[in-house]
């Protein structure tokens, strides 16, 4: 087992930069190389075009700050394969999603394990798992359990799960169908008071390198983090404040969306809305973030519905990544 203080020269892995992976690399990458450390990312072999030049204009610039990237296929590759591509790494940072199936966050949690890692952030950036448990309607978070299971069954490798709730740019994805900015749509996820715990990507981004950075070191823990808690009612009340807009608005009933599910058992987004209607462990107070317990401010819904409002139209939010698939 290494030294539990962050070292100088400590070499991180982080799995995929789409829109967290990128949120956290930003944050990251100047504060492992200020300590004289290195940070290497692996991303799809797609992401290079044919003259070998990284076709995301934010994967070159984290490239020019110092971001090391690696081409690896995640999904296609076993456990053998991760394995040797890990062994030179102090920590691993999964930032990789549901993207590449079923299957492939405990092919990583496996692999990171038999590689010998020091220290792990899972994918969990999402609900409380514990509390949620098997059986939510949504076969991914079944896997997310089984992982903090495995993590647990261990002790040669240190982990830390940040729990952020649902990313608040999800919740306006229009294909959620839970708050339509463009349609003028609201529906509340079990009711009115069921509550959602949200936090922007930005700030998972930089809360997660908090995290890692915080002496004494955090170890074994998991850490709750949040933007804002709220209702659906709260936010109805929110987005016509903030928007100056009336929107239409309705209630999807859990059994509703059961019923809904039963008859389209493939259709992801209305996994997730059964999921989230459930209410519980998608949420937890503000006094319990560690984010309010040390004192550093996050942006609620508001303050992020006005980073995406254009004074004449209220579109989508440019990115459009759904949670639990964010691309590597």
């Amino acid at each position: 087992m290494k030294e539990r203080d962050i070292k100088t020269g400590e070499n991180i892995l982080v799995l995929g930069a789409g829109q967290l992976g990128a949120a956290v690399l930003e944050y990251l990458v100047p504060a492992v190389t200020q300590r004289d450390g290195a940070v290497s990312v692996i991303v799809s072999p797609r992401s290079w075009d044919s003259r070998g030049k990284l076709q995301s204009e934010t994967h070159q610039k984290l490239a020019d700050a110092g971001a090391e990237f690696i081409a690896v296929d995640v999904a296609d590759s076993s456990t053998e394969t991760l394995i040797t591509h890990f062994l030179d790494f102090d920590t691993v940072i999964n930032c990789m999603g549901f993207v590449a199936g079923a299957g492939t966050q405990l092919k990583i949690t496996r692999a990171v394990l038999e590689a010998g890692v020091s220290r792990y952030f899972p994918w969990q950036f999402g609900v409380n798992y514990d509390v949620v448990g098997k059986g939510s309607g949504q076969p991914v978070w079944d896997e997310q359990y089984d992982v903090r299971t495995l993590l647990r069954e261990q002790n040669a490798t240190e982990w830390v799960i940040v729990s952020t709730g649902m990313f608040t740019s999800f919740l306006f994805e229009p294909a959620f169908d839970v708050v339509n900015l463009s349609e003028k749509t609201i529906n509340a996820l079990g009711g009115w008071d069921t509550q959602v715990t949200l936090t922007s990507p930005a700030d998972i981004g930089r809360l997660t390198t908090e995290i890692y950075l915080h002496q004494p070191r955090i170890v074994n823990e998991v850490i709750f983090v949040a933007g804002e808690t709220t209702s659906y009612g709260k936010l109805a009340e929110t987005v016509e404040r903030t928007t100056k807009q009336a929107f239409a608005k309705n209630v999807l009933t859990l059994p509703d969306l059961l019923d809904a599910l039963h008859l389209n058992p493939d259709d992801q987004m209305l996994r997730y809305r059964a999921a989230f209607a459930r209410g519980d462990g998608m949420w937890w107070p503000m006094s319990n973030t560690w984010n309010v317990q040390n004192n550093i401010p996050t942006q609620d819904i508001e303050s992020w519905l006005k980073t995406v409002m254009s004074p004449c139209v209220y579109p989508a939010p440019a990115a459009r990544q759904t949670y639990g698939h964010i691309r590597g």
